[in-house]
């Protein structure tokens, strides 16, 4: 049986959900996460760990949507400023390093080196990449939109020119791209609805390959 959910359910009323949408926990959609890196106007690296994105390719080019870009964060900042920025994926080997990215946001610090990571220079744009990243996507800055208007986030479009990829990850007889060693999701935490008891928490996941007819 399926249940409708058009408002938020009575058992979720005092939850706190840190500025997203209740939905979020109920639907539980996972995420690619990430670290977009740059420069600040002072040449300090910034380092911002990212979700809520969507990857589209075409015939003119790459693209990475970031969906929700506060804008009074360093991030939104250095891509107005800068115009460029690179999307580094870690695995969950150095995901604790990640994290410190959080507490180690200051104007003046240089936040891939408090946080255990290195910089590198990127081959295309001028921003950081980083090195222990399996994967480094350099990007420039093409456009923004407010989803919901006077809305503090915004939806960013990055246009990828450059891919930049750990060779024992593109085969997937080796690290590969999936699995313990390859992409990690965020996963805002899945909420019972009828059942709730007022506490939210997020997750992190990885994509495990499915076996079928011997296959994978």
């Amino acid at each position: 049986m399926k249940r409708e959910y058009a408002e938020i359910p009575p058992s979720m009323a005092g939850m706190q959900t840190y500025g997203f949408s209740w939905m979020d926990f109920v639907s539980a959609i996972p995420s690619p996460l990430f670290i977009v890196s740059s420069y600040k106007s002072n040449g300090k690296p910034n380092a911002c760990l990212q979700s809520w994105a969507c990857f589209n390719g075409g015939e003119k080019g790459f693209y990475a949507i970031l969906s929700s870009v506060n804008k009074k964060g360093h991030l939104y900042q250095t891509l107005k400023e800068r115009g460029e920025a690179v999307l580094n994926f870690p695995s969950a080997e150095i995901y604790a390093l990640c994290e410190k990215t959080i507490q180690n946001n200051g104007f003046d610090d240089d936040e891939i080196a408090l946080s255990g990571l290195t910089a590198e220079p990127a081959a295309l744009v001028d921003a950081p990449r980083i090195r222990e990243c399996f994967l480094n996507l350099e990007c420039r800055y093409l456009w923004e939109r407010e989803i919901v208007a006077g809305t503090d986030h915004a939806l960013v479009c990055l246009e990828v020119v450059n891919l930049c990829a750990d060779e024992a990850h593109l085969n997937e007889s080796a690290l590969g791209r999936y699995g313990e060693s390859g992409y990690l999701y965020n996963v805002h935490y899945p909420v019972d609805p009828e059942s709730f008891a007022g506490r939210s928490q997020d997750w992190l996941a990885i994509l495990q390959k499915h076996k079928s007819n011997g296959e994978y």
